[in-house]
């Protein structure tokens, strides 16, 4: 009996202390994932919202885990304070200016906070450092985004079917051209005129390469009035020339209307025989007494040749215009 007892008691001993190993070997194996035993370092940073992070999800930096989360607290409306315990060989890589956000652990795992960033113009963190927490998109946020998009999908959905039931029955513009075979003729009909207008265009391009090609040909009048100047000079003193004359055709015509404008006053003889019925026959009037009065005159001399106190002096002067042309 008692050998029995003693071996019971063997066994039960033999039991407790596999099982006390266990459970040191599991709390070791626990602690050393949780980070309980190392040197760590804790810091912060405020979130809006924690999207179901819990206490004790893991903490990555890189996509490595470096810590876990220590405390979750409420600091003020709609905003909470996420303590982190960072393992202390990784606090000098994380640098003050590194940016922190909400993720998850997979696609539908755990939620983890995420350190990315910073550069190396910081100093590394250190116990009680506050990191700027970054507003990433949450699934109820990309949720409403889609519900949103999906409504906007089936309006222009709705859209587009009144818009083809419409081209169908032959309304609106696009409509009439595929029910009216009258409308697509007529399209059809401009559109080759568009095309033998466009031929006509590059017809008219091709003409105008050649003619611009002979311009350039050497020699020709083109070439000579770019290039030599002194045919450019000939046309040049040709044109001043003809200037000249238009300028002088100017200057005549303004004389002869200047002339006809006199011959349309009264202030002139001319102007007076032209325009004033009245003082022309004056001045006819006086030439035919002048004509007259020489007339006389003529008759006058002719008769003082024949005085007897004169006869003698006009015989003189015939003897000798006779003798100067006899000399002669």
């Amino acid at each position: 009996m008692a050998f029995a007892d003693n071996r019971k008691a063997v066994t039960v001993g033999i039991f407790l202390a596999l099982a006390l190993v266990i459970f040191i070997l599991g709390v070791f194996t626990l602690g050393g994932q949780q980070k309980s035993f190392a040197k760590s370092v804790s810091i912060s940073a405020v979130f809006d919202d924690v999207s179901g992070l819990k206490k004790g999800n893991d903490v990555w930096f890189s996509g490595v885990k470096v810590g876990t989360i220590s405390e979750i607290r409420f600091v003020g409306i709609s905003q909470v304070d996420v303590r982190m315990r960072i393992d202390q060989a990784v606090q000098r890589f994380i640098h003050t200016n590194s940016g922190v956000h909400i993720g998850s652990d997979g696609l539908i795992g755990n939620r983890i906070i995420v350190i990315e960033g910073g550069s190396s113009d910081a100093p590394p963190i250190k116990n009680g450092t506050f990191l700027q927490a970054e507003k990433l998109t949450s699934t109820d946020d990309m949720l409403k985004t889609l519900q949103i998009n999906n409504e906007n999908l089936v309006a222009i959905t709705r859209d587009f079917k009144t818009l083809s039931h419409d081209m169908v029955s032959g309304k609106g513009t696009i409509g009439a051209l595929m029910a009216d075979n009258t409308m697509a003729n007529q399209l059809r009909a401009s559109m080759k005129n568009l095309q033998a207008a466009t031929t006509s265009a590059a017809q008219l391009a091709v003409q105008l390469n050649q003619f611009g090609n002979k311009l350039n040909t050497k020699g020709g009048l083109a070439d000579k009035f770019l290039t030599d100047t002194a045919t450019f000079n000939r046309i040049k003193a040709a044109a001043a020339e003809l200037q000249q004359a238009a300028n002088n055709a100017n200057v005549l015509t303004n004389n002869l209307n200047k002339a006809s404008n006199k011959l349309n006053s009264t202030d002139n003889a001319l102007g007076v025989l032209l325009n004033d019925p009245k003082g022309a026959a004056e001045i006819q009037s006086t030439l035919n007494n002048l004509q007259q009065s020489s007339v006389k005159l003529n008759e006058d001399l002719e008769a003082a040749q024949h005085n007897f106190l004169l006869k003698g002096f006009f015989k003189q002067q015939a003897k000798a215009k006779a003798d100067s042309l006899k000399n002669k």
